[in-house]
């Protein structure tokens, strides 16, 4: 029996905001609320529609929140559950964002967050030790990630072609064909007209920002667009392409803003994915201050979850056959190895923005590079091995807590 809209806003509500920690545990909450504490969602349909959330670029706890609410209540369910699953998080992080705009700079508020950065470290780090032990398990899978790590790392490789190379890799190789594949249900006109609601919706404030003469915000809205249609694997693998293009090609925000965006992503509810808003509030604050700021943010909001709505909109009727498909979940797996690589890629580039203030190429004439050690910041080193201690013991949010009084008692004590 399906549950009533108030009812269903109740739970969702309570959803977003619990939602804090990652993926792993936003999951975790929505399996409680809807498969353990009240019967909306068997074990099979859950599992089977985190599945299909992982076959689609974008984060995949929002879309599980988006289908599930989908399959309760339809559109206009999946529609509630997942703007409450976003809303609560992007309201906290204009917030915090905005203070960190005003205040970030002053030598007090960098020593916070030192201790938070080098929290972001150890938590890159676990994220890599997660899904490595549970992605590689064959020598193909290890072969792909650590292609993918040199690619990006060592040559500077573009993350979309790294994901495409994988994925086309995976596909072409020869597997098993499955004697039950469900056939799709036959609803072409239902799925051209969703295609052409939510990707005129996706578009309509980048035309408008292109008709008004707004060149950044044009750029902002298809630079996260194309984000939206790459961004498999999850947030640590988005923000190895957002540093790869936010910060050395367009040069939009620093490399140390870009670590202290993950880690007031990290104490928001919601989607890790919010830390492309900070990207984008802040791009435009660096370029013309707070009116811009807002509507870069905004702008960012819209192109990283409109599109979203739209996969899960389009796929959902479609669940059964696409989550049977070898050659999906082949390309799929290969894909998920490419991300390992890409992790790997991502925590080398934050360490060394962190804990060393010099870098210089590994080779003349490519992108790689090394850091010079004797720039090496030893307070830095010494709170990340203290928030990996504390990360045994406490949770996420209280530990960040406790690292960024670290750091401030840190820049009081020492020179």
């Amino acid at each position: 029996m399906s549950p009533s809209l108030s009812e269903l806003t109740r739970v969702f509500t309570r959803i977003g905001l619990m939602s804090f920690g990652g993926p792993a545990a936003q999951i975790a909450v929505m399996h409680k609320e809807l498969v353990e504490d009240r019967p909306w969602l068997s074990e099979d349909q859950f599992l089977r529609a985190l599945s299909f959330c992982m076959l689609l670029p974008g984060p995949e706890a929002m879309q599980l929140c988006t289908y599930a609410g989908w399959r309760l209540r339809g559109t206009l369910g999946g529609l509630i559950a997942g703007l409450l699953f976003v809303l609560p998080g992007a309201a906290v992080m204009f917030a915090l964002v905005l203070a960190y705009a005003h205040w970030g700079n002053i030598p007090a508020v960098e020593a916070l967050f030192l201790g938070i950065k080098a929290t972001v470290i150890v938590v890159v780090l676990q994220a890599l030790w997660r899904l490595g032990r549970k992605t590689l398990k064959r020598p193909l899978h290890w072969g792909i990630a650590l292609t993918a790590f040199v690619a990006l790392y060592l040559f500077g490789l573009p993350f979309p072609l790294v994901i495409v190379i994988a994925a086309a890799f995976g596909a072409l190789r020869p597997v098993s064909q499955s004697t039950t594949t469900p056939a799709p249900t036959p609803q072409a006109r239902a799925t051209l007209a969703t295609i052409a609601l939510w990707s005129t919706l996706w578009f309509a404030p980048i035309i408008l920002a292109l008709l008004l003469g707004a060149d950044f915000l044009v750029d902002v809205g298809l630079f996260f667009s194309k984000l939206a249609v790459v961004s498999f694997g999850g947030a640590y693998a988005v923000l190895a392409y957002m540093a790869q293009a936010a910060v050395e090609a367009e040069g939009w925000i620093s490399a140390g803003q870009m670590v202290d965006g993950l880690g007031l992503a990290e104490t928001t509810p919601g989607p890790l994915i919010l830390v492309t808003q900070f990207v984008g509030f802040m791009a435009g604050y660096n370029l013309a201050g707070v009116g811009l700021a807002f509507a870069a943010g905004l702008m960012t909001l819209w192109t990283t979850f409109v599109p979203c709505f739209l996969w899960i909109f389009t796929a959902a009727p479609h669940v059964e056959w696409l989550t049977s498909q070898p050659r999906l979940d082949a390309a799929l797996r290969a894909i998920t190895a490419a991300i390992v690589g890409v992790i790997a890629n991502l925590m080398l580039w934050f360490a060394m923005a962190v804990f060393f203030d010099q870098t210089r190429p590994i080779w003349e004439g490519l992108p790689g590079s090394r850091p010079v050690l004797s720039s090496i910041d030893l307070t830095a080193a010494a709170l990340c091995a203290l928030s990996a201690l504390l990360l045994t013991r406490l949770s996420l949010p209280l530990t960040l807590t406790c690292m960024a009084l670290a750091g401030l008692g840190g820049s009081l004590v020492l020179p």
